[in-house]
């Protein structure tokens, strides 16, 4: 493994993402860690205030050039290389470029209204990086409305809004970087991150280059708009057990394990949505733990709702089991390798670990040599899919009935993967190191292959 000092890092790297969080944190202590120059952190919501205000990046990194100043000459601690490397980018004093990352958009309701805010109707924005436009809707308010919003502990709002801004402030980014450095180069190109983000054109792009996904739920007229069109569809296909997820959703929020008895038409479901009657309106929100349900005037309730919002509808594979538990993988990929993994057990359908499901490294587990080999071809070659980005988190369903595994989840933020590691290093580390290895003695690469 080549060694920090002995490779070309000083390039300047920015990343976009909200500061103090957990991501944004853990990657600049890996940076630290392997002493290599700190990030020139750029907060979502300066970026939303600059596209706001109809500012360019130009613009807003003068802003944040003449407050790191102040900073420095007021603080003992003040970062003088940041200062350095935003003088030199302005200046168009760095012959490569920066290189950029994307760091999730989440854990900011500030973020998130204003994301909301910018996917109105009524607003303005460049929509060629939403990747199914028609199939995008749901239930909209207006700008001034998503900015009157306040906070509701785990209330989902708006999501298809939210993704039509998310995707506006995507393509803002993709514009402005090329016309400010059109020689840099992003970890994770934004075209990609939308693809990833959309379940429904990421299923699509997968299945169509070859890659195993679960077949896929669709209505006469494409995307499936209410509970009635859900049964006719399950009736259709023969399924009487699918996933419904909210297509733009993470964390297992928007996902439901949703099943109908063939001969008695009872119904349930299972699901991290909570939902409630407030003021005469029902609302929903993720209630950060799983929920059983069976009263039909629930299930439909909730599946009109996220029908309404936009989902992505497949049929339900049944998982393998370890110690009579289901599991799936979380497996990352950075640079075309596949590295860090956790083994995710649940006594549900539902594996996400912070729903308190067990975790466990492929060597813990005991697994097949040639499963955990399927596994990595399998997330290696979906990975493949999306050559202009580096590093992605792939959950992989290894089937119970056997044959190659299947891809549920492309995550362009999955790997924020705790107490694991890959030949010594944690997930953030072993990318800085991969990058810094990347620049020796080859230069810059057009594409992470």
């Amino acid at each position: 493994m080549v060694r920090m000092s002995d490779c070309n890092v000083s390039e300047p790297f920015i990343l976009f993402g909200n500061p103090g969080n957990r991501r944004t944190t853990g990657l600049q202590e890996a940076r630290s860690r392997l002493m290599l120059p700190p990030a020139l952190e750029v907060s979502y919501i300066d970026v939303l205030e600059a596209i706001r205000q109809k500012q360019g990046l130009s613009e807003l990194m003068v802003r944040i050039a003449a407050q790191t100043a102040q900073a420095t000459q007021d603080s003992v601690n003040g970062n003088a290389y940041v200062q350095e490397s935003i003088d030199q980018l302005l200046a168009g004093q760095v012959d490569s470029g920066p290189l950029l990352r994307l760091d999730a958009p989440g854990e900011s309701f500030e973020v998130e209204r204003e994301l909301i805010a910018l996917g109105a109707s009524d607003g303005e924005g460049d929509d060629s990086l939403l990747p199914w436009p028609e199939w995008t809707q749901g239930t909209g308010i207006s700008a001034a409305e998503a900015r009157r919003l306040q906070e509701q502990h785990g209330r989902i709002w708006h999501p298809a809004q939210w993704f039509r801004g998310y995707c506006r402030l995507l393509a803002w980014l993709r514009h402005e970087v090329a016309q400010l450095w059109p020689s840099s180069h992003w970890m994770n190109d934004p075209a990609e991150v939308a693809v990833m983000f959309d379940k429904r054109r990421c299923s699509a792009v997968l299945g169509k280059a070859d890659i195993r996904v679960p077949p896929v739920l669709t209505s006469s007229g494409g995307a499936v708009r209410d509970v009635v069109e859900l049964h006719t569809a399950m009736k259709e296909s023969g399924f009487h057990r699918v996933f419904v997820k909210i297509f733009c959703g993470s964390g297992a929020s928007g996902v439901m394990a949703y099943q109908v008895h063939p001969h008695t038409h009872a119904e349930l479901a299972v699901t991290t949505i909570g939902t409630e009657i407030i003021h005469g309106q029902r609302v929903y929100y993720n209630a950060g733990r799983l929920r059983r349900y069976t009263d039909k005037q629930d299930i439909h309730a909730i599946l009109n709702w996220l029908c309404l919002e936009g989902v992505h509808v497949e049929r339900w594979i049944p998982k393998a089991t370890l110690n009579g538990r289901v599991y799936d993988v979380r497996q990352l990929v950075c640079g075309s390798e596949a590295c860090h993994a956790v083994l995710r057990l649940s006594h549900s359908p539902i594996t996400n670990l912070h729903l308190r499901n067990e975790r466990l490294s492929l060597k813990e587990a005991g697994l097949p040599q040639n499963t955990v080999e399927s596994v990595q071809h399998t997330a290696k070659a979906a990975m493949s899919v999306f050559p202009a980005s580096m590093v992605a988190g792939l959950d992989v369903l290894v089937a119970a009935h056997g044959g190659r595994p299947f891809v549920l989840d492309v995550n362009p933020f999955g790997d924020l993967l705790y107490r694991v590691e890959h030949q010594g290093w944690n997930p953030y580390e072993w990318e800085m190191l991969h990058l810094a290895n990347r620049s020796e003695g080859t230069g810059r690469k057009d594409r992470y292959d």
